[in-house]
């Protein structure tokens, strides 16, 4: 047993472990690991564990030839993938992670591999046979089996898109042993691990023609070929449905650089917050996700962007932090009774144990019980809870000119203002409570204006669009709502919807989205709200700028956020696509005193 050791993958030395011959049983479970040395050579080893480490690849445990029983739960970069290459490369396996797996597995082995042994088979038939010329160079061979070898991981599908990363890795393995065999080419024996798909490439995806061929298991594969479109040549990533009416003229886009629209694609597919890591929960919902600032000394920093590339998620019992570049979750904090409903980051400058002021990153996380907790991230510690309401806080944030203010909004109609305060070396802190907002209905999403943090606060709420006076030179701690918003509705002018989406674009135009289907508008702050005005409680008719098209669904809590530095809306649907914005060749015009209200709804730049 070398279970928790914080044993890292170097420390694993093949020179001492080949010595061990007759090892059997060996657990190697809470600790470092990310991958296996490929030579430990344990040539009697039957039983494995390696749960609760940072494995990211199972191939290299085809040197235990013997291994019989495997477990590898709580690996957080495994996926169902990898225990079909296990099943595939370990003949004797019976049990993985305590499941008995000898039906599967002789299913994974001959009949999965018949069928695309069949199909490899078929598409070399149909579309590269004939391009190779009987007398044949070396040069000649090598450029069509690179050809050969991404057409038939492209275009050979079998079996559910969930195991495409399976069946490409088994495909490229059939194809090589297919050119070896009928070509006399000699066979890459490292095959292992499986190459990454490019960044500039994506498997192909099934008509819905295809999938259902599949699902059926046609006996003709020959025919089930036939239906894809083969193009050997390089793919283009997007997939992105662009839609009539993107193309903008050149007189639209002041500048090239101004209006140029950014492309994203899916990098990592993420499967964090279930309930006990089960791969089959598919009904904890996700409720935020929040970039972490930017630290000299914190956050890694993407090479391209100046805003880190860690992101903080919550949703069911957990948070999450996790790195977007390689899609690794690399802490996760977890507390059994809650459902967390949202996160917010703030900088504070601390003075730790050694008396030297740094500043560090705190995570503020709340939810269904009502309590913030705070998390001091980089040294892995809640240091502490702040009970805020008495009924689940539905978001959280931090005011951006003063880092220890925090706005808490709850079930209980209420939005109070918080000084968190800075914990002192040992963790101490006194939190205050500064405001009481009332709000008239449950407050969703709230958002400080820009040009006046301090002094104006605005909420979408389960009822309609407000806004309070939070200016704290005003004696009064509880306060009612100082305006109310009216939006278009049908034909006239309505208070009364829920707005569940709610951000600035920039200092002046806030984009909201309410449940009335398909609804996103932009709207001036300035000439919206009358600051002159005397009393509380006032209604004000938003002055729309321009409306988005967007899906017509009546589902809520969609979340919409924006990108101020690129003019960017983002919002996500029901089928789980989200839909972006490029609004820089508008707001010039929007901006102007006169700007007009933009006529036709905005199509997506791309979803």
């Amino acid at each position: 047993s070398l279970s928790k050791l914080q044993l890292k993958t170097g420390d694993l030395d093949p020179r001492l472990f080949s010595r061990l011959r007759h090892l059997q049983k060996l657990d190697l479970s809470d600790n470092l690991l990310d991958k296996f040395p490929n030579s430990l050579t344990l040539p009697d080893l039957r039983v494995l564990n390696c749960n609760n480490n940072k494995l990211e690849d199972v191939t290299a445990l085809k040197q235990f030839p013997l291994l019989e029983e495997l477990t590898y739960e709580n690996n957080v970069c495994l996926t169902l993938n990898d225990d079909y290459k296990v099943m595939f490369l370990l003949q004797n396996l019976r049990l993985l992670n305590g499941k008995d797996i000898t039906k599967l597995a002789n299913h994974v082995r001959r009949v999965n591999s018949r069928k695309l042994t069949s199909k490899v088979t078929a598409h070399w038939e149909k579309f590269f046979r004939d391009q190779l010329p009987e007398k044949h160079t070396a040069e000649q061979v090598k450029s069509i089996k690179k050809k050969f070898l991404t057409s038939v991981q492209t275009n050979v599908v079998y079996g559910p898109s969930s195991l495409s990363e399976f069946t490409r890795w088994r495909v490229k393995m059939i194809a090589e042993e297919f050119l070896a065999y009928s070509l006399g080419l000699e066979l890459n024996s490292d095959t292992e691990p499986e190459e990454k798909t490019d960044e500039n490439e994506e498997e192909s995806t099934e008509s819905p023609r295809e999938a259902a061929e599949d699902v059926a298991q046609v006996g003709d594969f020959s025919s089930y070929i036939s239906n894809v479109t083969v193009t050997p040549s390089k793919r283009k990533r997007n997939h992105s449905k662009s839609r009539p009416g993107n193309k903008r003229s050149k007189s639209q886009a002041s500048t090239e650089e101004e209006a140029e629209d950014v492309s994203a694609e899916p990098l990592h597919f993420l499967q964090c917050h279930s309930k006990g890591n089960s791969r089959e929960d598919f009904k904890t919902q996700l409720w935020s996700c929040v970039f972490e600032p930017v630290l000299d000394s914190g956050a890694r920093k993407d090479p391209i962007v100046s805003s880190s590339r860690t992101v903080a998620t919550c949703g069911g019992e957990s948070v999450c932090l996790i790195d977007c570049e390689t899609g690794t979750v690399l802490k996760k904090y977890k507390v059994a009774t809650e459902e967390f409903f949202s996160v917010a980051w703030t900088t504070l400058t601390m003075v730790l144990s050694d008396s030297r002021k740094k500043a560090h990153n705190i995570l503020a996380a709340a939810g269904r019980r009502g309590i913030v907790k705070l998390i001091h991230v980089a040294a892995d510690f809640c240091y502490g809870e702040i009970k805020a309401h008495k009924k689940p806080i539905a978001t959280v944030c931090f005011s951006p000119t003063q880092e220890t203010h925090l706005f808490t909004a709850s079930y209980d109609k209420r939005i109070a203002l918080w000084d968190i305060g800075i914990p002192d070396c040992d963790y101490n802190f006194k939190a205050s409570q500064l405001l009481v907002l009332e709000t008239a209905s449950i407050p969703l999403r709230i958002a400080l204006v820009p040009t006046c943090p301090e002094q104006y606060l605005l909420a979408g709420c389960e009822d309609g669009c407000f806004a309070w006076n939070i200016k704290l030179d005003k004696g009064q701690k509880s306060r009612p709502f100082e305006a109310i918003f009216q939006f278009p509705d049908d034909e006239s002018m309505t208070t009364s919807h829920r707005v569940d989406g709610l951000a600035f674009l920039n200092d002046d135009v806030v984009v909201s989205k309410s449940s009335k289907p398909g609804c996103i508008y932009l709207w001036s702050w300035s000439r919206s709200f009358d600051a002159k005005g005397k009393g509380c409680q006032r209604t004000m008719s938003a002055v729309i700028l321009a409306e988005l098209e967007w899906s017509t669904t009546d589902m809520s809590y969609l979340t919409l956020s924006t990108c101020p530095a690129k003019e960017y809306v983002f919002c996500g649907d029901e089928k789980g696509s989200v839909w972006m914005y490029n609004l820089s060749s508008y707001t010039t015009a929007w901006g102007s005193a006169k700007g007009k209200r933009s006529e036709r709804r905005i199509s997506p730049t791309q979803v």
